[in-house]
């Protein structure tokens, strides 16, 4: 009777030891205009990634000292994780935070993904309109990008492990911080 329990607890801590983690992903987003799509994102993802989110930085960093506020970007929300997926939609190319976020994870060399959710936004000759900094890394062949239809779990996973795979030297983090909304 002991041997069952024994074998029991055994295939217990097999399977505990062979679910796969989590990856942590840090999720950077217009909380005014996309948070219908990160809370989407999230419940639809929840088990397969830990989605990391800044919780409005202009709330939890109260401070005009950009130092500073990169280095909380940094310490709290991009340490850990493996990649920053931003949900682009119609205003994202006009956040600061934004721009501050793709610069944190850029100097930390982590991955970068874009989703192009349904709002986004496109110029006068009808391409779909990014952030700065993200379309200097997609030009360089850095940053890697989807649309929002159609994403699935595998796709995601991916993504994920295409950019976590890119060359660092492809990076381009010279543009300067973006110091106001648009």
């Amino acid at each position: 009777m002991g041997g069952f329990y024994v074998e029991q607890n055994m295939n217990g801590l097999l399977a505990a030891l062979m679910k796969p983690t989590r990856r942590k992903v840090f999720v950077s987003y217009h909380h005014g205009n996309d948070q219908v799509y990160y809370d989407e994102f999230s419940r639809f993802f929840h088990d397969q990634y830990e989605a990391i989110r800044d919780n409005s930085l202009e709330r939890l960093i109260q401070s005009d000292n950009t130092e500073y506020v990169m280095r909380q970007i940094r310490e709290r929300h991009i340490n850990g994780t493996s990649c920053t997926i931003v949900l682009i939609g119609a205003q994202s190319h006009e956040r600061k935070y934004l721009d501050w976020e793709i610069k944190a994870t850029l100097e930390k060399c982590h991955g970068l993904i874009g989703i192009v959710l349904p709002s986004h936004a496109k110029n006068s000759g009808g391409e779909i309109v990014v952030p700065d900094r993200f379309l200097d890394n997609h030009k360089s062949g850095y940053a890697v990008w989807s649309h929002w239809n159609g994403l699935t779990a595998q796709g995601l996973t991916q993504l994920i492990n295409a950019a976590i795979a890119k060359p660092q030297w492809q990076i381009d983090n010279s543009r300067p911080l973006r110091q106001r909304n648009g």
